[in-house]
Parts: structure tokens; C-alpha cells; sequence
């Protein structure tokens, strides 16, 4: 490999190759004044900056919303179709009933969440068929779309967290974005666990308010559901705590796995920063640039070492470097080991 400039990108474009020396310098030069303008722009205009980016925040949160409207429709629809084919095969179902339309959605969400308390159960071959059929559609649907709408209500409300967090501090919008976006999965992570904990409550004070359990009684049904463990030794059997059930018991058991896969994320950020971190302060050694030395020419160029620590970081693997390199061979057209406006040319019309 050639020497590389380390101050230089590795991929410039086509048209900065064929510059000369001082349209290089103006080049910078108006970057660099871009860049100072901004910079004094934001010093000067904090206002503007924060408004800015409450702007971007509304559009992200507008364009969210709108597949947030389709998941609803798809859950309502699916809910809705599930609700009438148990309420009409509902003599088909053994167990506690309440109230027919209650019992049928109720079974629904049970059904589809895989809580499976077992206080009502299909008997016939048509209900039993069609609840095999229903809770698969049920897994997909939890797993997949409501997840996503999951992680879209925990996103709404880190920019609370953040803004709760540092009220003292009297942070700004632009800065509350900023330390949202820097610490993305920490609080995703606190978001899920208040969310995660007002619904635990939420549960135990309805059961045992409503439903009359004991205290230890609700705290080990809410656990059981939560977790879709479902023993079926408690469950809700009034009307109306089986009308709460419904919300209740979607919202618990997707934030708790919601909670669970921000946690593995956060755990795996982690690592991944305390690797870079290794790989950044450790002593180089001779066979380290022996590695790094991708061309075997005694040489370690600025772009050969950010190769090396990017694997190192596992940010890249040999399978990557193999791919690009047969990728830069196939556009080397004349062999010269560079890339230039030439090479591309003939790589088009060839």
C-alpha cells in the first residue's frame, strides 16, 4: 500500500485525485471556514439550534408515528378477528367464564402472548386447530411489530428521562439530544425499568383491589404472567380484571423483553467499548506490525494500521478485508495497486 496521509479519509472521491496542490488548499480552507461558521453559528444562536433540533426530533417522531398507526391497525384487526372466531366457538371452550365478548379477547391476549393461564381452554378439534393456527400469528406478531412499537414508546421518552435527569443542569434541547444519542441503550434501559415498574404496580394494586388477592398472591400472578410463565393457579376471573388483563398483560410481557433485550445490548456495548479502549492504549509490539502489514513491504501505512485496529476492535473480520480487497482488484483496472478516474471508466464499460 501506498503511504497515506492520516489527516486524509481512506475513500476520496474520484474528482479530488485529479486536484492539484493549491485547489487542495482552497478546498480545506473553505471546509474549514464551513466549519467555523457553524461553530460560531451555534455560539452565538443557541436558540436556533435547539429549535432545530426539536424540529428534527417532531419529524422522526412524525414519520415513527406512522407506522406506529399501522401496527395498531394490525393488531386491532388481528384481535378483532381472533375475538369473533372465539366468541362464536366459545361453547367450544371450557373454564370460568364471565362475559362472552370480555372472555373471547381476553382469551386472545392470552393466547398470543403465550401466558397460557389454562382458565379457559379449547376442547373441540375446530378450537383447538384454530388456537394453534392464532398463537403462531400471535408470536410473530409480539415478536416482530409490537416490539417495534415498543422500542418507539421507550424512544419517546428517553428525551424525558434525560431532560428529568439533568433538570439541575438546565440542559438544552440540542444538549439533551446529544446525550440521548451518545448513551442510546443506558437509557433505553431506564426507561424500560420505570415503565417495566409502574406496570408491575399497576398489577398488583389491581388485583389486589379488585380481583381481592393477597399481597404475596398478586405479586407471584404478576410475575407468572409477565415472565408468560402462566401456571393458571391465579389468574383473572372478574369481568373487569379480565378487561384489564387485556392491556395489561400485551404491555407487561412486551416491555419485559423489551427490558431484557436492551439489557443484552447494553451489556454488549459495553464490551465493545472496553475492546476499543484495549485496543487504543496497548503497547504496540513487532508482530502487531508484522499483522498490520498487509502488503509485506516492511511498511505499516496510516491506512494499513486503521485495518489492523478495526479488526482488532472486531469492528471488521478477514472475510471482510478479503471481500473489499477482491472488490479494489476487480476496479484496478491497469494493476497499478491506486484507483483512478480511469480505472473506474473502464470498470463501467467493461
Amino acid at each position: 500500500m501506498a503511504n497515506d496521509d492520516p489527516d486524509q479519509p481512506l475513500l476520496s472521491d474520484a474528482k479530488d485525485t485529479c486536484l492539484n496542490a493549491n485547489e487542495k488548499k482552497t478546498l480545506q480552507r473553505r471546509r474549514l471556514g464551513q466549519c467555523n461558521n457553524a461553530y460560531i453559528s451555534e455560539i452565538r444562536h443557541p436558540e436556533k439550534n435547539e429549535n432545530q433540533s426539536l424540529e428534527w426530533l417532531e419529524s422522526f417522531l412524525e414519520k415513527q408515528n406512522f407506522s406506529f398507526k399501522q401496527v395498531f391497525i394490525l393488531l386491532f384487526v388481528y384481535l378483532g378477528l381472533g375475538t369473533l372466531c372465539f366468541f362464536f366457538i366459545m361453547d367450544q371452550i371450557d373454564g370460568k367464564k364471565t362475559y362472552g365478548f370480555i372472555d373471547a379477547i381476553y382469551l386472545c391476549v392470552v393466547t398470543m402472548t403465550t401466558v397460557g393461564y389454562g382458565d379457559l381452554v379449547p376442547h373441540s378439534i375446530l378450537a383447538k386447530l384454530f388456537a394453534c393456527i392464532y398463537v403462531f400469528f400471535g408470536m410473530a406478531l409480539v415478536g416482530i411489530i409490537l416490539s417495534k412499537a415498543a422500542d418507539y414508546i421507550v424512544e419517546k421518552q428517553e428525551f424525558l428521562l434525560v431532560r428529568a435527569i439533568n433538570m439541575r443542569g438546565k440542559l438544552g434541547s440540542s444538549q439533551i439530544l446529544k446525550e440521548v444519542e451518545t448513551h442510546k441503550v443506558k437509557y433505553k434501559l431506564l426507561s424500560a425499568i420505570a415503565i417495566l415498574f409502574v406496570l408491575i404496580v399497576v398489577g398488583i394494586a389491581f388485583l389486589c383491589f379488585i380481583e381481592n388477592f393477597e399481597l404475596v398472591d398478586a405479586f407471584y400472578c404478576v410475575c407468572s404472567t409477565m415472565t408468560t410463565l402462566g401456571y393458571g393457579d391465579e389468574s383473572f376471573s372478574t369481568t373487569s380484571g379480565r378487561l384489564f388483563a387485556v392491556f395489561w398483560i400485551l404491555s407487561s410481557t412486551i416491555c419485559l423483553a423489551q427490558f431484557f433485550c436492551y439489557l443484552t445490548e447494553l451489556y454488549t456495548e459495553i464490551r465493545q467499548r472496553l475492546l476499543v479502549k484495549r485496543v487504543l492504549t496497548r503497547n504496540m509490539t513487532s508482530s502487531d506490525l508484522e499483522s498490520a502489514d498487509l502488503d509485506h513491504d516492511k511498511v505499516v501505512s496510516a491506512a494499513e494500521f486503521i485495518v489492523y485496529s478495526l479488526k482488532e476492535m472486531e469492528k471488521i473480520d478477514e472475510g471482510d478485508i478479503s471481500l473489499v480487497m477482491e472488490r479494489f482488484k476487480k476496479l484496478d483496472i491497469d494493476h497499478s495497486g491506486t484507483l483512478t478516474e480511469s480505472d473506474i471508466v473502464q470498470s463501467h464499460s467493461s
